[in-house]
């Protein structure tokens, strides 16, 4: 009989629980905290240069997704980021919530999705602050676009999760890394001597 992944099919124990809410509380604090401080200290549009070219702090609102797709959308995502944070809490065990690495990412993304949703509906927009760019010989500036302690949350959760499916899945010899428990009827059989 194969091997079987068990990669997110542990029980979630209270600790576990415990854990991944201790996680999304610190993030979530972190990231109202310098919210809160890019609104008290820049103006709604304003900039403050940290790094000429390369980096600035700046106050932007965002009514849209990532990379400001889907943009004057704000209630709409916000009916979407709050069925998706109750999808994910409801399916957590099926996520790694039974490790530690599956919780740290969990209550990143938590953390992350409630920030944004408490922007949506304090500030009608979701607010960004974190900007990077690079400009070309031209003087035309190209910048990634601009994002907070949130969204980092979030994309540091996802690729978690990654890293974590990836582990439970292959093992540096290609075999099953994470496997079932035998059964109480694989451990009761005979083993047969094959040798002559």
């Amino acid at each position: 009989m194969g091997a079987e992944i068990r990669y997110g099919k542990g029980r979630v124990t209270p600790d576990a629980n415990k854990r991944i809410f201790l996680i999304a509380a610190i993030g979530l604090a972190l990231d109202q905290l310098t919210k809160w401080i890019v609104i008290k200290t820049l103006p709604t549009g304003g900039e403050y240069v940290v790094i000429p070219e390369f980096f600035r702090f700046v106050h932007w609102g965002n009514t849209g997704a990532a990379w400001s797709l889907f943009r004057d959308n704000n209630y709409g995502l916000l009916v979407v980021a709050i069925i998706a944070l109750v999808i994910l809490f409801q399916l957590r065990r099926h996520f790694g919530a039974d490790t530690k690495l599956g919780q740290i990412a969990l209550g990143l993304m938590f953390g992350g999705i409630v920030g944004n949703i408490i922007d949506r509906i304090a500030h009608g927009h979701v607010v960004d602050f974190l900007y990077f760019y690079v400009k070309r010989r031209s003087g035309v500036e190209v910048g990634f676009p601009a994002f907070n302690v949130a969204d980092s949350a979030i994309c540091i959760g996802v690729g978690l999760l990654f890293i974590l499916s990836w582990h439970a899945e292959e093992s540096p010899a290609g075999e099953t890394a994470v496997t079932e428990p035998p059964t109480k009827a694989e451990l009761s059989e005979p083993e047969t001597d094959s040798s002559p």
